[in-house]
């Protein structure tokens, strides 16, 4: 495998200069905007995510005022609330995507932000055991807090605690959100088996590990972010 030198050349030598390549690369959010970021705009954004994996983007987005509205701003404590027959309803209701199994990702996911945040859940991955739910702990405390170093884990822990969030659902919620993450997107995966890291797409925990354990070490030798050394190793293949 490369290391981080070589991938910082070729992005350079890509795009023509150091300006041109970082005018490229996203930010992380703080911790501290994860912290303060509200349980509805998690839930929100969570089913946005949701709603446009297999959709046009901009489809689902034109849509989402309607979805604000009849999912009282993805109020977490007014979603769960919400019954089979009123889910039936909004089958019926043509501005929104009626899809009944995303429809009903909704309460269970808003049901799965307060599960966190009371401490019903079963606990995180062992590589957060000091993330633990206590008076004033919210789901954006535990985003925050999640180590990037192990950020594969949060994908599992989150489809395996959420609902509709396995496949790439889960890194890219994180992403929208503005959690440090890479995603496993094409050039990415083709990146990443042209330097022999893995040889196919890193469904399996195991994959997961080898990847995380090659942008550990890119995150130790450059100090870059995971979203930014993401986006650059995408831009190492041809197009």
């Amino acid at each position: 495998m490369h290391d981080y030198r070589w991938m910082h050349e070729y992005c350079v030598n890509r795009f023509g200069s150091v300006e041109a390549l970082e005018a490229r690369l996203p930010q992380p959010a703080s911790d501290k905007k994860l912290r303060a970021l509200s349980d509805d705009r998690y839930l929100s954004i969570m089913s946005l995510r949701i709603f446009r994996a297999g959709l046009k983007h901009s489809l689902v987005d034109a849509k989402w005022p309607a979805f604000e509205e009849v999912f009282f701003g993805f109020d977490p404590e007014k979603v769960v609330l919400m019954g089979g027959e009123r889910l039936e309803r909004l089958m019926q209701d043509a501005r929104l995507i009626r899809h009944l199994g995303k429809l009903k990702s909704v309460p269970r996911n808003a049901q799965f932000i307060l599960d966190v945040e009371r401490g019903a859940l079963s606990g995180p991955a062992a590589a957060v055991k000091t993330i633990t739910p206590k008076p004033g702990f919210s789901f954006g405390a535990l985003i925050a807090d999640w180590p990037v170093t192990e950020i594969v884990g949060l994908w599992h822990w989150l489809a395996k605690q959420g609902t509709q969030l396995g496949g790439l659902s889960a890194p890219r919620f994180l992403r929208m959100v503005g959690k440090d993450t890479f995603i496993p997107t094409d050039d990415m995966v083709a990146a990443l088996k042209a330097q022999k890291i893995i040889d196919k797409a890193p469904t399996s925990q195991r994959d997961r590990a080898a990847v995380q354990a090659a942008f550990n070490q890119w995150h130790e030798q450059s100090g870059r972010p995971l979203c930014q050394l993401s986006v650059m190793l995408a831009h190492t293949v041809n197009h």
